[in-house]
């Protein structure tokens, strides 16, 4: 049993939710872990007395990797010797989070055997996170996760472990494959992950359609999320099935079309696709009736992140189209990918994710260094400021002839 009286935590236990404080008090008791028993005692310190009791004692990692640990220590060793050390070993997560049992039996026996019984499946990056490992156990630990088959995600300011939604497991409106595509770019930039050497953290999350099933429209500073650029497909029949049944196709179909490219008169149904912006609302109300398009790729956004620095960020498009061809290893995208990296290395401030560093410089440095040209769907919001500079290969002839020309005017 927890031998550390936790009067305000015991609250936590009193919602109608599940509590943490229930699954730490039965892996003291039940596990038997002294780690869970005085990480109870210390968080019942930290609300009695208002303060956090975890210090940051230095770097703790196993061999040839720069990521993949937290280092953490409590500064009340002598109270709660158990969690004296407690470092995070976060553990790349299979796609799409797919285990099978033996798998998790593996896992679980692993982490038994080196550290605190304590999980966290998943963590916001998509990893498995072991909670609270000594720093002796730490290689014996990665060793034993080895063998199984596991390896170390990313940490620090590193590519952080990349994360996909079911994609085409489960799901039928999966537009790409985002387990092969999330399997194959978590392979090519092992480096990139666990070598932490750029100005701060780096996330690639993979949508298989516009829904977004992982948000990394809103948490990626690479989003890549699958769609299509030819019609959304209708079957006449499965929509006038809809309406015989009572469905107000008008009001809850029609009337909440974005961009009001959907037309229901006289019991047809037609869709402007050149207005459409792929937002799925309509193939949500009415799947039967409404598939999405065959010609099928990725939108690329750039610069999600939660506030720390500049405040919260949302992706914004970069790439309105990109066919994702496993079949040359998505090199056209690898190329966007190592344009960027090239550029924030060189131009980023510590601690400057990419969408801040787009924000600080704009987005026609960001075009110029990956190569692309601007188009309408990267308009992010309609322009604030007055002035207007252009570069002198911008303008015909140079700047010296429009000022010849304005002089000459004026003196006329």
């Amino acid at each position: 049993m927890p031998t550390h009286k936790t009067p305000l935590l015991d609250q936590l236990e009193s919602g109608p939710w599940p509590s943490f404080v229930t699954d730490l008090k039965r892996a003291a008791d039940e596990g038997k872990s002294a780690t869970a028993n005085d990480l109870l005692g210390q968080l019942e310190l930290s609300y009695v007395q208002k303060i956090g009791h975890w210090k940051h004692g230095g770097i703790v990692g196993v061999f040839g990797y720069g990521g993949g640990v937290i280092g953490r220590y409590t500064d009340v060793p002598k109270m709660f010797p158990s969690v004296e050390h407690f470092h995070t070993m976060r553990v790349n997560q299979p796609a799409s989070k797919f285990y099978n049992s033996e798998m998790i039996n593996k896992l679980c026996d692993i982490w038994d055997k080196h550290g605190s019984k304590i999980t966290n499946m998943h963590g916001s990056t998509g990893d498995i996170i072991l909670l609270g490992c000594r720093t002796e156990a730490l290689e014996p630990c990665f060793a034993d996760l080895a063998k199984a088959g596991f390896d170390l995600g990313g940490s620090g300011s590193a590519l952080r472990t990349p994360e996909c939604c079911v994609g085409k497991a489960r799901c039928e409106y999966a537009r790409i494959d985002t387990q092969d595509i999330c399997y194959n770019l978590t392979m090519t930039y092992q480096d990139e992950m666990h070598r932490p050497a750029w100005p701060y953290k780096f996330k690639f999350k993979i949508s298989g359609c516009p829904n977004d099933c992982v948000a990394s429209i809103a948490r990626s500073d690479c989003s890549i999320i699958g769609t299509w650029r030819d019609d959304i497909r209708v079957n006449a029949a499965e929509v006038k099935a809809y309406a015989d049944k009572g469905l107000d196709i008008t009001k809850f179909v029609v009337n909440l079309c974005p961009t009001k490219c959907i037309s229901y008169e006289g019991g047809t149904f037609s869709i402007d696709n050149k207005n459409c912006t792929r937002c799925m609302h309509c193939i949500n109300v009415m799947p039967k009736a409404l598939r999405p398009g065959t010609d099928v790729g990725a939108t690329i956004l750039i610069g999600a992140k939660a506030p720390i620095l500049e405040g919260a960020q949302m992706g914004a498009v970069v790439i309105p189209f990109i066919k994702m061809d496993p079949a040359d290893d998505y090199e056209e995208f690898k190329e966007f990918v190592r344009k960027l990296w090239d550029w924030w290395d060189e131009e980023g401030k510590n601690r400057e994710r990419v969408g801040e560093l787009i924000q600080r410089l704009g987005y026609r440095a960001f075009l110029k260094a990956v190569e692309l040209d601007p188009v309408p769907q990267m308009v992010k919001e309609p322009r604030c400021n007055p002035y207007i500079f252009f570069l002198e290969e911008d303008v015909e002839g140079g700047w010296e002839r429009n000022l010849e020309e304005y002089r000459a005017r004026h003196q006329a």
